[in-house]
């Protein structure tokens, strides 16, 4: 089974999918003979992972924009999406042992299979055995640093966050270790009162870029202080 996919829904059908499921994207067009071979040897291997792998097709003719995207030449031509990345491609129709291997290697391995299942267990120690198998896993670590916030381990919290390059979702998760006011206040008086020291105060100016990323991008108060932090800086 494959999905159609178009210029308008590429992005989520595809890049965003492929973050979670490897994807197998085949460029094709009706006049394609090697196209019409192709295809069906693509489905029945796709198939066969039980959906560990998508497939999805796009009809170059009616979608102007991935191929100029993908820089087509040619068609038949098949990319693998891993994480939001190209990993692998060919051009040309191909027997089918050939794209059983391109497909295979899309597969996690054993050890991606037990760290994917310990990530999902999500307890403490289950956490603590992915980040054995995989010290810079960023489920593992920002689950595990959810967990040590949660009990005041703040400290060891932002520890491990440094194991992994910053993100936004490593931004928030070290905000909530960082910042120590009442959960129920609503910030304004403490951004007032650090607005004065946030050119010379460093601290004072990460305390309060650490309460911007907890209001969140849809506070409506968010942009507004946001301005005024960069009017003090610069």
């Amino acid at each position: 089974m494959s999905i159609d996919v178009t210029d308008n829904d590429f992005q989520s059908q595809v890049v965003e999918r492929s973050k979670t499921t490897p994807v197998v994207v085949d460029l094709w067009a009706p006049w394609c003979g090697p196209c019409q071979t192709l295809g069906p040897i693509l489905e029945r291997v796709v198939d066969a992972t039980g959906g560990r792998v998508v497939l999805v097709k796009v009809n170059v003719d009616e979608n102007p924009g991935i191929s100029n995207a993908f820089q087509v030449q040619s068609i038949p031509a098949v990319y693998a999406l891993k994480d939001g990345a190209i990993v692998d491609g060919f051009m040309g129709a191909y027997p089918e042992d050939v794209v059983s291997k391109f497909v295979e290697q899309l597969l996690p391995s054993p050890e991606e299979v037990t760290v994917a299942s310990l990530i999902e267990d999500g307890s403490e120690e289950a956490l603590l055995m992915a980040l054995e198998m995989e010290p810079g896993n960023e489920d593992a670590v920002c689950a595990l640093a959810e967990i040590y916030v949660e009990r005041g381990d703040n400290a060891e919290a932002l520890l491990l966050l440094d194991r992994i390059p910053e993100s936004d979702r490593t931004r928030l998760i070290a905000a909530k270790a960082r910042v120590q006011i009442d959960p129920d206040d609503d910030y304004e008086a403490t951004l007032d009162g650090l607005l004065d020291q946030v050119k010379a105060d460093e601290e004072a100016r990460q305390a309060y870029v650490d309460i911007l990323e907890l209001m969140g991008p849809n506070d409506p108060r968010t942009a507004a202080y946001r301005r005024k932090l960069t009017a003090r800086l610069f």
